[in-house]
């Protein structure tokens, strides 16, 4: 090589010397401009026999194509097969030696994709420079000139080009790296590395997961009529799909059975014969090798821990799984002309964390969106996390079952943004709700009030402890939104969720191989729930009556036997959600588009809930559950408008009357000084004060032996009011119409007592801990709110919140025509020692004179 290539460059040599040179014209030395360029053209020659020869010392050895997924097979429950596929990967294939691949398949795939592969040593060039001809004369290329040493060089690397393989850059690697397969590989090496990583449409690859996935057959016992369709599949996987595109493969295949009949392979009758006849592909939804589940388990090949066997035995349920995948398919069809697409499914068995049920989306094999799996995907859940924000305010007792709360318009500032104004999904708001109907007709505005009570830190950290390990996000992001699920989460992870409310609050791992830990160490943080609290939330959540305004009694969500339930909708009918259980399954449902296309008017109730409700009917078609276990509180008979006992109703006469569960009150043991924080009040004195601040504040002397009224906090989240004496009081400086203090409705305590909303007391105050100043009715113009004439806002809405700090404080709001005033006093606990903490809300009467030590306490009603 080294001779030739020293000839080459003394012929240049003597081609580039040019005229003759007079004697004197050139310097000794010195190179004629023909001689440079012949040097030139020598390098460069050398150079590249060099890189030709290089592939010699830097061969590709067969080991190193050994593919090193080995196939593993799936059972079910039941031991039947569900199939079998490539672990750690979304790839199905089956790996077989060349002898094992039908001699008509392999000539048909050379002869249709190189047929000069076994006189080439990796690059074809004569089919080069055809195709540089070619694209020459019609100005855009026609042919490709890639052999199968460049096809396997190029599925090897799993290069990623906009271009395909017609990009130069791309090209010169596979040359490259087709050199090096030729200069360490026998053609039969390379041949069996190629059949069996051929691209076969959707995640099929190689020749033996093609014949059996569309003929039922192995690979050596295929038909012409099979070889050639399965040889003209490679040139393009999906467009040449045999469900899909049969015309455009029937095309193919006659350009196949050309090419056989020009390389004498077959003659133009057999190739006629063949043309006419039509293999008959295997359903696509049956078939002995057909993937029952694919996408749990092509999500379970990449969670499996080293070391499992070939054969993984499930907990799928092939009859439920079956079932489901078919309602899954008629959900979607009944909801298509209302752009719905999609749906996925998630069935779980409480009694032992098993996965029956695992449904993906609709089809799995139908386009590139079919594989999306809607279990694992991330959306957003809307109000589906609303319950763990309630069973957490009960848990902290941030909230009692007959607290009242508030569905009126409210807006919240967000820096850098606009004001957060949230609303619910039927555009109109309920006013003053009990707690069971704001969470069972899934009320917004209350939720975004809770968790403004509950914080989103410690909501976050909740959801995150459930087992939400999206939520990685800081709760600066999340923001109050969180209420209304603004946060990414998955299928799996909700049913997850619920399915620990199914077990009255036992965290519990899910299984989907028994005896194999898959995801090692995801649920180690999981979070364990109070049991009374969680039976609590599950009598709101099975309770049809309390959801009737929303949904109606006999909706979908009602089933006859108990069961829980909380639907959930995202933004722009994006995604609808419903999620519920039994005392035995847990069943988690989603319907929507994985391209995130908006639904038209579909909700949760309408478009996931039917889906829900198909499978449980299922569930229990031979036998009812049991029914949920009941909260070991006892139950109350509370005004339905108050949430007021009738002895705490001071005589006001209630209409309707229900039985509400209530926690017990239970006396607490004396707290350290400092540990809580007390608000306190004097007598008024002053005309028109309403409640006033100690005489220093009202500008009255108060004799030493007046009674000094202290109002200790009582459980966090406790409403009570602040009752005003108005015997002594003037004649306000506003319209006796006007607006007062106080969140009651009509029938509620007198319009002019000062509402307090407690929070978790501490010492000092915290920000944390905060009162609300509410108004008994939304003012008609913009009213300002000033604090010890210090001006806090000016707005619309008839509620402010104050972070506690100690000290005399006297609250003004100020209107165009009218104006309320009210004092108060904030102390640390310790200031007035000897005070006991008692549970619930007390008034200790104390002579000043004689100190604080032997309070005699009075319940306030």
């Amino acid at each position: 090589m080294v001779r030739q290539g020293t000839a080459v460059v003394r012929w240049l040599q003597r081609l580039g010397s040019g005229r003759p040179q007079r004697p004197g014209q050139q310097r000794p030395g010195q190179q004629r401009p023909g001689q440079r360029w012949a040097w030139a053209v020598g390098g460069i020659v050398v150079v590249g026999l060099g890189i030709r020869g290089l592939p010699l010392v830097m061969p590709v050895q067969p080991e190193s194509l050994q593919q090193a997924d080995r196939a593993l097979t799936f059972l079910d429950r039941q031991g039947q097969p569900l199939g079998t596929l490539l672990s750690q990967s979304q790839e199905r294939t089956l790996t077989v030696p060349l002898d094992q691949v039908s001699p008509r398949f392999i000539n048909a795939i050379i002869a249709a994709e190189d047929q000069h592969f076994y006189q080439h040593r990796g690059v074809d060039w004569g089919a080069a420079v055809r195709a540089t001809e070619q694209a020459l004369k019609a100005g855009h290329i026609v042919s490709g000139a890639s052999t199968l040493s460049m096809q396997l060089a190029r599925l090897l690397s799993q290069a990623q080009n906009p271009d395909g393989d017609r990009a130069l850059p791309q090209k010169l690697r596979e040359v490259w790296l087709a050199w090096r397969l030729e200069a360490g590989l026998t053609k039969a090496e390379i041949l069996e590395a190629y059949v069996n990583r051929l691209p076969m449409g959707g995640n099929l690859y190689g020749v033996e997961a093609a014949a059996r996935f569309y003929f039922g057959v192995p690979a050596a016992d295929l038909t012409w009529d099979q070889a050639t369709v399965l040889a003209a599949l490679p040139n393009d996987p999906n467009g040449l799909n045999p469900y899909s595109h049969a015309m455009a493969l029937r095309q193919r295949q006659g350009y196949v059975l050309d090419r056989l009949v020009a390389e004498g392979d077959l003659d133009a009758v057999q190739a006629d014969r063949i043309a006419a006849q039509l293999p008959t592909l295997q359903l696509r939804q049956s078939g002995g090798d057909r993937l029952q589940a694919p996408h749990f388990l092509f999500w379970l090949s990449g969670q499996l821990p080293p070391g499992v066997g070939a054969t993984i035995a499930t907990t799928i349920d092939p009859d439920l799984q079956t079932f489901v995948q078919a309602q899954v398919q008629q959900v979607t069809t009944a909801l298509a002309s209302h752009n719905v697409t999609h749906a996925a499914a998630l069935v779980l068995d409480n009694g032992t964390g098993e996965v029956l049920a695992y449904v993906g989306s609709p089809d799995y094999w139908e386009g590139f969106q079919g594989r999306n799996d809607g279990v694992q995907a991330l959306r957003q859940p809307g109000s589906a996390l609303k319950p763990f924000l309630y069973q957490l305010a009960f848990d902290r007792g941030s909230l009692q079952p007959t607290s009242l709360l508030d569905d009126v318009p409210t807006h919240y500032p967000i820096p850098g943004s606009q004001l957060y104004s949230p609303m619910d999904y039927s555009g109109r708001f309920q006013g003053t709700v009990r707690v069971r109907l704001a969470l069972a007709n899934s009320l917004n505005l209350p939720a975004v009030r809770l968790l403004e009570r509950v914080t989103v830190p410690v909501f976050l950290t909740r959801l995150q402890q459930l087992g939400f390990r999206h939520l990685t996000q800081s709760s600066d992001f999340y923001g109050l939104g969180l209420a209304l699920g603004s946060g990414e989460v998955s299928l799996w992870e909700l049913a997850r969720a619920y399915m620990t409310l199914a077990t009255g609050g036992q965290g519990r791992q899910m299984v989907t191989v028994p005896g194999v830990a898959v995801q090692p160490g995801a649920l180690e943080s999981m979070a364990s729930l109070d049991r009374t609290t969680t039976y609590l939330l599950t009598d709101m959540l099975r309770d049809p009556y309390a959801r009737a305004q929303a949904f109606g009694v006999e909706s979908v969500l009602t089933l006859p036997f108990p069961a829980a339930v909380k639907t959930g909708t995202s933004s722009q009918f994006r995604d609808t959600w419903t999620v519920g259980y039994t005392q035995d399954y847990t069943v988690a449902t989603w319907v929507g588009n994985f391209d995130g296309s908006a639904m038209v008017e579909v909700s949760g109730v309408t478009g996931a809930a039917p889906l829900w409700q198909r499978i449980m009917l299922k569930l229990h078609e031979h036998q009812e559950p049991e029914p949920f276990p009941l909260p070991d509180w006892p139950q109350v008979s509370v005004c339905a408008a108050t949430g007021l006992s009738a002895d705490d109703s001071r005589g006001t006469p209630c209409a309707t009357m229900v039985l509400e569960y209530s926690r017990p009150q239970s006396p607490r043991s004396d707290a350290a000084p400092g540990s809580d924080a007390a608000l306190s009040s004097v007598q008024p004195s002053a005309p028109g004060s309403g409640v006033c601040a100690p005489s220093s504040a009202c500008g009255v002397d108060r004799p030493d032996s007046a009674p000094v009224r202290h109002i200790q906090f009582p459980a966090p989240g406790d409403r009570f009011f602040l009752i005003t004496d108005q015997s002594n009081s003037g004649p306000s400086s506003g319209p006796s119409s006007g607006p007062s203090f106080g969140p009651m409705p009509s029938s509620g305590p007198s319009s002019s007592d000062a509402p307090i909303e407690s929070h978790p007391p501490g010492s000092p105050p915290t920000p944390s801990q905060r009162i609300q100043f509410q108004l008994t009715a939304t003012p008609p113009q913009p009213v300002s709110w000033f604090l010890n004439d210090h001006p806090l806002a000016t707005q619309r809405q008839p509620d402010f919140f104050w972070d506690l700090a100690p000290g005399d404080w006297v609250l003004k709001v100020v209107a165009a025509d009218w104006q309320e005033e009210v004092g108060f006093t904030v102390e640390a606990l310790g200031e007035a020692a000897g005070t006991t903490l008692k549970r619930g809300f007390t008034l200790v009467e104390t002579p000043e004179a004689d100190g604080v030590s032997n309070p005699q306490e009075k319940p306030v009603p």
